[in-house]
């Protein structure tokens, strides 16, 4: 077996909500600029990680999020399959997990409150102030009531509500920002331009009107550079609020998002970098 054979793994689809072909893309696009690079490259589904497997391959770059799959590759990981992102680093963005590991490092992250979605208990154990944003505590998004804006007490207890029927056991209630919502992408790890990463694009998120608040471009590629390298992501995407003071609120970060107005200009950029990390260079 070629050490130049690997597999790209796909996103569930259950977590690519109204984003599956742009997530799928940047994936074929990925493994395209792999083959130039003379890799051998397989695309599969999730389902193919626990299904039985003529040759396994000895590098996965991966887009994937579900627990059960995670820890299949993790054992692959041990036994030397080399991973982007790591099996850790994908778990590592599920909010529960997210919130513990940015308060650890002390990496600046929207004020988070980790609650039980069992009745009435998110009230009286953090009164929150409101408005809020009721999030489920583990994947980010997979369908209507994962994320929900509650601007009275009894929108939050039916946020909670409808995620307890779902089986979701906690949730995360975070204040509303107001400001101007910057979303961002990143490849690698330190070593870009003003101590970013080496490849790094923000953009305002479209659906809103902005306001123009201050935004430092240099600082936002810091403090994604400092989050990633906290959950030891090395492809990865996020949110983050340009407040009216100046402040940069960072809210979310993705393992490997879809970089749709940038997919072009990103999959060669990938690829580059993972030929590096699979064919022995430094992480």
């Amino acid at each position: 077996m070629t050490n130049l054979y690997g597999w790209g793994i796909f996103r569930e689809r259950a977590h690519s909500p109204g984003r599956e072909g742009d997530d799928a893309e940047i994936l074929r696009l990925t493994g395209k600029h792999l083959e130039a690079h003379g890799y051998q490259v397989d695309l599969k589904d999730p389902e193919d990680v626990s299904g039985p497997i003529a040759t396994r391959p000895r590098f996965v770059f991966l887009m994937c999020e579900r627990e059960d799959v995670l820890g299949d590759l993790a054992a692959w990981e041990r036994a030397g399959v080399r991973l982007v992102n790591s099996a850790a680093a994908v778990l590592a963005t599920y909010r529960d997990r997210m919130i513990a590991q940015f308060e650890e490092a002390g990496v600046p992250f929207i004020a988070s409150r980790l609650v039980t979605t069992a009745s009435g208990a998110a009230l009286r154990d953090a009164s929150p102030a409101l408005p809020v944003w009721v999030k489920r505590a583990d994947v980010h998004n997979t369908q209507e009531g994962d994320v929900v804006f509650a601007d009275t007490a009894r929108a939050v207890e039916d946020a909670l509500a409808g995620m307890h029927a779902r089986g979701i056991g906690r949730a995360v209630l975070q204040p509303h920002e107001p400001g101007d919502l910057v979303k961002f992408y990143g490849i690698g790890p330190g070593g870009g331009a003003d101590g970013g990463p080496p490849w790094f694009r923000w953009f305002y998120h479209r659906d809103q009107t902005l306001s123009g608040h201050p935004l430092d471009p240099p600082a936002l590629a810091r403090l994604a550079r400092r989050a990633a390298g906290a959950l030891g992501l090395e492809i990865y995407g996020g949110d983050a609020i340009a407040t009216p003071d100046g402040r940069l609120v960072l809210l979310d970060l993705n393992a490997w998002p879809s970089f749709a107005l940038y997919r072009d200009e990103a999959a060669p950029v990938i690829a580059a970098y993972l030929v590096q990390r699979f064919g022995g260079g430094a992480r």
